[in-house]
């Protein structure tokens, strides 16, 4: 003696309740792949583009010499 029965309709629902949740499933990971592939792009652009415009110093600095003027108390 069955408490509840399903309907045609009922069970239509739940299958396109269940087809819907496995495509979100599906559509997250695919999200997630297409993010790391993206970042990764991203890292390897940025290190080409600091590779690329490293500043360089037009000269060396030249050191003073001579010894620097201390003052005293007194």
């Amino acid at each position: 003696m069955p408490i509840a029965k399903i309907t045609g309709n009922g069970l239509t629902a739940i299958a396109l309740s269940v087809v819907l949740l496995w495509s979100c499933f599906v559509a997250e990971r695919v999200i997630s792949q297409r993010s790391l592939t993206r970042r990764a792009q991203v890292i390897r652009e940025l290190r080409q583009m600091q590779l690329q415009h490293r500043a360089e110093p037009a000269s060396t600095p030249v050191r003073r010499f001579g010894h620097p003027s201390r003052t005293t108390v007194g």
